[in-house]
């Protein structure tokens, strides 16, 4: 985290190369912090995800598997 005083944020340059950076930066005046400049996070695109219900059909068609009834199955045979 940078710090700077209120005199130096006149230098706009140096503090813009900061937020672009992603850097947080501490305003103080006499040795006490009395703000904060925060950069802006740029907004996530929305995530795009794949049809899978259309995937299970193309690979399984119209079939019900029961793997949990299957797993459990399995689970029980084991135990004894």
């Amino acid at each position: 985290m940078k710090s700077i005083t209120l005199r130096q944020l006149r230098d706009t340059k140096q503090v813009k190369t900061w937020l672009r950076a992603g850097v947080h930066i501490e305003v103080r005046e006499r040795d006490e912090v009395i703000g904060d400049l925060v950069p802006r996070t740029p907004p996530k695109p929305p995530v795009e995800w794949p049809d899978f219900e259309a995937r299970r059909r193309a690979i399984f068609g119209d079939r019900v598997l029961n793997v949990v009834d299957d797993l459990i199955r399995e689970r029980e045979e084991s135990r004894y």
